[in-house]
């Protein structure tokens, strides 16, 4: 039997049920494309009628289609060749010309690395492409910021059991299908929006019973995942204590995400005194998230969990109305905006541990911070050119731990000194085949080794670490003994270096 998903698709976006403003938009769009010129992303649940709108539209200008879905290998070159061509120069294999529709079905499932440079080919094609693209997504803010920044984007929510009702009994009325009236109201509120679901259980009961009643449909509810924006709707606005903990177990977030969504959204809907409210229960939130952190205990989530949606939603003085517009978590972008600043302090800090031989969290903690008092603006010069030769910094490192600028001429000067200073100390230790010899002749190198261990002075060593020679250093050419120098190298390593 053919699917009847497919048999009866739209084919005028007139026929699009249940999203009359996405589809207004999203027509209104193309016929303005030559006057912006801009890719477009639709965006919302699964079986709402994205594709479907995509394919009328096409239907309804006369605009030939190319698809590139998920069943596809999406990797750069395959974008580049197949969507590019026909998004760039509106060519298909038949040579034809004018408007093509290319449409990029499961555009939030593009994961860069994943799909070898398919991420970052999209977002180029988008800013280049002369001809209409449409890009059909489930999750809007699993695309990366580029790309949806590069596109208009049209939300199609997900569409109610009144708007499917009529759907359902026209197609039983074409399939010739008795039905009682009860049994496909049942049938759209079970499927909780998702018109292709609606359709796809009306064809399989279809298939089982000549008239469709109420006892033919299943009872269970599908199993469905609940969206983050529709979970923020009942912990802020609708639920109770209960009833918010128990529809949080169908978010698809794990607590350390849900309590930055809840945390960022909650000041939308809430003021005063169940604003406090709601936030010592996120306090005590995050105080169980803290403790899963440092044991690694999960069982502690539930508590957490408890906190920031039974206790946001009991801290809400009664039932709130309307729609908000809710986002992402700031601090998602905050993380995003730093994230050159943390690789940053995270590389300084794997120089630190493996010199000094101490954990990363020691010498982030620890370290860094004497570290960035002793050398604050770069004031204590030979202090700061040490730092950088014994630690391997260059400009971003010294300027990260001195809150001086990178490119300013002070910063620039010391890494050069750091870079002469680690060449000369190179060429001191590299040891080569005649090292040792001396004009002196042979009696003086037996005299150096046999010096006592330990004869040379701290105050020596620190001397050598901030550029001055000893005075013994000056006086004679001798090699110390492998045991001095594996003593010397390792006291030149670590804080002490600069205390």
């Amino acid at each position: 039997m053919t699917d009847w998903t497919e048999k009866y698709r739209p084919t005028t976006l007139s026929e699009v049920r249940g999203n009359d403003k996405a589809r207004d938009a999203f027509e209104e769009w193309a016929r303005t494309w030559d006057d912006h010129r801009k890719a477009v992303i639709l965006h919302g649940s699964p079986g709402v009628g994205k594709t479907s709108a995509a394919h009328a539209l096409a239907s309804d200008l006369g605009w030939p289609t190319i698809e590139l879905n998920a069943s596809d290998s999406r990797t750069k070159d395959v974008i580049e060749r197949v969507a590019g061509e026909a998004a760039k120069s509106g060519t298909l294999t038949g040579g034809g010309k004018g408007r093509r529709l290319v449409i990029m079905d499961e555009a939030d499932n593009i994961h860069g690395n994943a799909d070898r440079g398919g991420a970052r080919a999209v977002t180029a094609l988008v800013k280049e492409a002369s001809q209409p693209m449409v890009l059909i997504a489930n999750e809007f803010y699993d695309m990366s910021n580029g790309l949806r920044n590069a596109c208009r984007d049209i939300e199609f929510r997900d569409v109610s059991p009144r708007s499917i009702v009529p759907v359902l009994r026209d197609i039983c009325r074409k399939e010739d299908i008795e039905y009682q009236s009860d049994a496909l109201q049942k049938i759209a509120d079970q499927n909780a929006g998702d018109l292709r679901g609606a359709v796809k259980d009306l064809q399989a009961l279809a298939e089982t019973t000549e008239r469709l009643t109420v006892e033919d449909v299943v009872t269970g509810e599908r199993d469905t995942t609940e969206g983050i924006f529709e979970y923020l709707d009942v912990v802020l606005k609708e639920a109770d204590a209960e009833t918010a903990l128990k529809a949080s177990y169908d978010v698809d977030e794990t607590p350390d995400d849900l309590i930055n969504w809840i945390e960022d959204n909650m000041p939308k809907d809430y003021e005063g005194a169940e604003l406090a409210r709601a936030y010592a229960a996120l306090s005590n939130a995050d105080q169980w998230l803290g403790r899963v952190r440092e044991t690694q205990n999960y069982s502690f989530w539930r508590y957490a969990g408890d906190a920031m949606t039974a206790g946001v939603a009991a801290a809400r003085d009664g039932t709130k109305g309307g729609w908000t517009r809710y986002g992402p978590p700031s601090y998602w972008s905050k993380l995003g905006r730093s994230k050159g600043a943390r690789n940053t302090r995270d590389y300084i800090a794997q120089q630190i541990a493996v010199v000094d031989g101490v954990s990363m969290r020691t010498a982030r903690r620890e370290i860094m911070p004497f570290l960035s008092t002793m050398t604050h603006h770069c004031r204590n010069r030979e202090l700061t050119v040490a730092m950088a030769a014994a630690y391997d910094l260059d400009a971003d490192h010294v300027a990260y731990v001195t809150g001086s600028g990178k490119d300013t001429n002070k910063v620039q000067s010391i890494v050069e000194d750091a870079e002469a200073r680690t060449a000369d100390a190179a060429v001191e230790h590299s040891g080569g085949a005649f090292e040792g010899a001396s004009a002196t002749g042979p009696d003086e190198d037996d005299s150096a080794a046999d010096e006592p261990e330990g004869s040379e002075s701290t105050g020596d060593q620190q001397a050598t670490l901030i550029g001055e020679d000893s005075e013994d250093a000056d006086a004679t050419d001798e090699e110390p003994s492998k045991e001095a120098k594996a003593e010397d190298d390792d006291q030149q390593s670590g804080l002490s270096d600069f205390m």
